[in-house]
């Protein structure tokens, strides 16, 4: 079965959902390593305050650049209402330009598990995060690759830009679909089905047609997958057949070594080696 078109990404041990089993491993060595895998991507989640310990996912982006040459960075994803936009787009211009253009930025609202705590300490409204998200997508590429752009009632012009790497919107409520359609690239969801997959992604090509731009590509992140290599890998061709071009694995308790020996298996199986 031959799915090469389909990439693999992981995610660096930077934090965890379950903040009993809080990850916080080397960058370096698991950037360094998922690249000599010949994995597609490397991820860092995003917060200020978590429920977990989290770390910063702009300084873990630059390490992992850092220490290889082609695998991808990615945001999964960037909390663009935390920051003021300028600031998180000067982030973004910057990554581009010291990784050699190997960014993908994906965009997000929050998590409510995480609670409120670190909106009120960064003094951003919890409820006013969607807007603000909306608002900063409309100014980010102008910003990002040096032009000038209008926030509130100054012009501003970032120096030097860089190109504006692809931009997933993650998220399955109406108004993140929305917010895809309108601004993403690509599409994000979490453990959804390929079913719901090929839904979503027809309900996204109908919304974008309405902006005149072409349906967003998918990323599947945290996809159930059977610990059995066939079972797993015929489960990834039912979401590369729903319309997915990316899955990104959650961590599991057995370390991120292992972790990514096991999706370097799945991407030499799914190429049919």
């Amino acid at each position: 079965m031959r799915l090469v078109s389909l990439e693999i990404g992981v995610v660096l041990p930077t934090s965890t959902p379950d903040p009993a089993r809080p990850i916080l491993g080397d960058v370096r060595a698991s950037a360094r390593f998922a690249e000599e895998l010949e994995l597609g991507s490397v991820w860092s989640t995003d917060h200020l305050i978590a429920s977990a310990p989290i770390l910063d996912s702009t300084v873990v982006l630059s390490t992992a650049a850092a220490v290889t040459e082609r695998i991808t960075v990615g945001y999964a994803v960037m909390l663009l209402a935390l920051r003021p936009v300028a600031w998180a787009a000067k982030q973004i211009s910057t990554l581009q330009y010291v990784s050699g253009g190997r960014v993908v930025l994906g965009v997000g609202t929050g998590n409510p598990a995480h609670g409120d705590i670190g909106w009120r300490a960064a003094g951003v409204p919890f409820r006013e995060r969607g807007a603000r998200t909306d608002r900063a997508l409309e100014v980010l590429s102008d910003l990002v690759e040096g032009r000038t752009a209008q926030i509130d009632d100054s012009e501003v012009t970032l120096a030097p830009g860089a190109p504006m790497p692809p931009v997933i919107v993650a998220g399955d409520a109406a108004a993140a679909l929305r917010r895809a359609a309108a601004y993403g690239d690509g599409w994000a969801c979490v453990g959804l089905s390929p079913d719901a997959v090929a839904a979503r992604l027809e309900e996204l090509a109908a919304l974008a047609a309405d902006h005149q731009r072409p349906a967003p590509a998918v990323t599947v992140v945290a996809p159930a997958l059977s610990e059995d290599l066939g079972e797993a890998v015929e489960t990834l061709a039912a979401y590369h057949e729903a319309g997915a071009e990316r899955v990104i694995l959650a961590p599991t308790e057995h370390g991120w070594q292992r972790d990514y020996e096991h999706a370097a298996a799945l991407r030499s199986a799914m190429a049919g080696g």
